[in-house]
């Protein structure tokens, strides 16, 4: 079976190598092209960088041409338009495995694969369709997320369910830490699905458009923490927005992360002082010598651990409060 595969960021590096490594150790798959993001410019110098996946996809297409194997060829289209469908037509896939491309296929292009196509997800559909289901998890204070693998549809996240297995969260998680458990188990998960396609036995079962919910877009200003919230609140918005845009407040004119923290109640914690402005969200009321600085929100205490202004290097909480010596008693808006 003829794979092409398609996606961009860290999250799909380990799926792209499974099916490099199924190539070398299984006769039936053969992948022929990776399709990721052009290059994009990066870092004050603005060097032309490739996707994560297409980094790795340079280093594995070396490693088979030195093993005497064919290697896949690497596609950087900014749209999939008719020159691109010629040259994927030109490869004959069978099957197209996609993995946070960031794109969603037409007809044409998925009328290039007489299997079709699957797709990884890292929500169990239909919840969470869409580009941030990893965050959005976590924002919801869910319980539980998970992985799905579904067929390719014209409708986004809309495919049939091929596979899916859900995972506990113990509300400490962030997108970071979710996203490498995700990478890693989504590329365990393909293969068995992907012998099915090749036995012809593949068990299929229709998504509940009914039940679907979506998850949008997220920008750089998300990222900016409202102390009106209540603490648990915050504490989710950091963990979801961590490791991208990360979230943020204003003190004393300079913008400062807040990088690690917990919700923490007041009988749990030995305040060290007890600041005027107890009630006032954005207070930072005293420390405890155990769960950090905390600062008072909408509802409870805000226990941070780690943080950095803007233009300065991340800090453990006293490590930061040995360089700001009125950071207590301060508002951060």
């Amino acid at each position: 079976m003829r794979l092409v595969f398609a996606g961009s960021p860290q999250i799909a590096v380990p799926t792209l190598e499974t099916l490099v490594n199924a190539q070398i150790n299984d006769k039936d798959l053969e992948l022929v092209a990776v399709l990721t993001n052009p290059d994009s410019r990066k870092g004050r110098k603005g060097t032309l960088e490739p996707t994560e996946v297409g980094a790795r996809a340079s280093v594995l297409q070396e490693e088979l041409r030195g093993q005497g194997k064919t290697p896949f060829v690497i596609l950087k289209p900014e749209k999939l338009i008719g020159e691109v469908r010629e040259q994927i037509a030109s490869l004959q896939p069978d099957l197209l495995v996609s993995y946070a491309y960031g794109h969603i296929f037409g007809p044409k292009f998925l009328s290039l694969f007489p299997k079709g196509g699957v797709n990884i997800h890292p929500s169990l559909l239909p919840k969470y369709r869409g580009a941030t289901p990893i965050p959005a998890a976590l924002l919801n204070r869910d319980h539980e997320t998970g992985i799905t693998i579904q067929t390719l549809a014209l409708q986004m996240d809309a495919g049939d369910i091929l596979a899916q297995e859900r995972i506990e969260l113990s509300g400490r998680e962030t997108t970071e830490s979710l996203s490498r458990w995700a990478a890693v188990r989504g590329a365990e998960m393909l293969l068995p699905v992907l012998r099915s396609f090749a036995e012809g036995t593949v068990e299929r079962r229709p998504q509940n458009d009914a039940e679907a919910t979506y998850c949008s877009i997220i920008s750089k200003d998300d990222g900016w923490i409202d102390w009106e919230q209540k603490a648990i609140d915050i504490d989710a918005k950091i963990r979801a927005y961590t490791p991208w845009p990360l979230c943020a407040t204003h003190h004393a004119g300079q913008v400062l992360y807040i990088l690690d923290a917990f919700p923490i109640s007041m009988p749990d914690t030995d305040l060290m002082p007890v600041m005027p402005g107890q009630g006032i969200p954005g207070t930072v009321l005293g420390i405890d010598k155990k769960a950090g600085i905390l600062v008072q929100t909408g509802e409870g205490l805000l226990a941070v651990q780690r943080l950095q202004y803007a233009t300065k290097k991340a800090l453990d909480w006293a490590s930061f409060l040995n360089g700001a010596k009125h950071f207590i008693g301060s508002k951060l808006e």
